[in-house]
């Protein structure tokens, strides 16, 4: 009887962000341009605090508009670690924008980079001493890779889809027969609007859609409330995951700190004592009017 059962065991390949709607360019290329200057942000995220070599993600990103021309350019670097096994890329980006009206625009962009995934045996110790699978070396893979998107915008809302992993390239760590690992293509879905209450409030409701093959989708739902255009406050639900509680200040209108806490809502939350992930960027001034 026990042969005739079968267990799958699957999970997301893609980082995981909390405070997603200032993480907009790492997760559609599109947004290269949409703004009238560059940018520069940085983002950590320390995951399941209190689990030895739990997962860390680290992303930096420039990204900004043509002077004169209706296009964006950036690019990005990541870095993800859990335990022994590893993920880095590195990706370049441009994008185009249109006018579809007076009050809506439309961007597509398109990144493309390398992906080096690597599994560290030496930090791995096996039950069975005498199995070899992994002969205690490091095992690395670096294969291109690719992502697309699409960015409607207007002055008070935001609605944006893209596609990461396009290629699907099979990863070959270290034999032809038990080496492969397949990249699976992500859908993200997003979207957000503005709400002004008054001049000195603005409310911000955001929600971002994950899919991938096997992998039930995965639904962020945000709210943020900002005061002055200088502080804000914020919650986001994730579904069969956690909730998150945000905070952060804008100084001088270019200066942004951002910091987020999760705590569990799955069975996982047991075992670690919640996540914390920062965010630090900068606004430099226009250059397109």
């Amino acid at each position: 009887m026990f042969f005739l059962l079968a267990v799958v065991v699957a999970g997301q390949q893609m980082s995981t962000y909390s405070q997603f709607m200032f993480n907009n360019y790492v997760l559609n290329p599109a947004v290269a341009g949409t703004v009238n200057h560059y940018q520069i942000r940085a983002d950590s995220r320390f995951q399941w605090a209190g689990i030895v070599e739990g997962p860390q993600t680290v992303s930096f990103s420039v990204f900004g508009p043509h002077a004169k021309k209706p296009m964006g350019f950036g690019g990005y670097i990541l870095s993800d670690i859990t335990g022994p096994t590893s993920r880095t890329g590195i990706y370049g980006s441009y994008a185009y924008n249109i006018g579809l009206t007076d009050a809506i625009r439309l961007s597509m962009g398109l990144s493309f980079g390398m992906l080096q995934n690597k599994v560290d045996g030496t930090k791995i110790t096996l039950y069975d001493p005498n199995d070899h699978a992994l002969q205690e070396s490091v095992y690395s893979s670096v294969v291109p890779d690719a992502s697309v998107g699409a960015y409607a915008y207007g002055e008070n809302w935001y609605a944006g889809f893209s596609a990461f992993q396009l290629f699907a390239n099979s990863l070959k760590m270290y034999d032809e027969k038990n080496g492969l690992n397949k990249l699976k293509t992500h859908f993200y879905l997003m979207g957000g609007y503005i709400f002004h209450a008054g001049d000195d409030w603005a409310i911000e409701p955001a929600a971002l859609y994950k899919k991938t093959a096997v992998v039930p989708a995965q639904i962020d739902l945000n709210v943020k409330v900002t005061y002055l255009d200088k502080v804000w406050l914020g919650a986001t639900w994730r579904s069969s995951d956690a909730i998150a509680l945000l905070v952060g200040y804008i100084h001088a209108g270019k200066y942004y700190f951002g910091y987020s806490y999760d705590i569990g809502i799955n069975e996982i939350r047991r075992y670690n004592s919640g996540t914390h992930e920062i965010m630090v960027a900068v606004h430099f001034n226009d250059i397109k009017k």
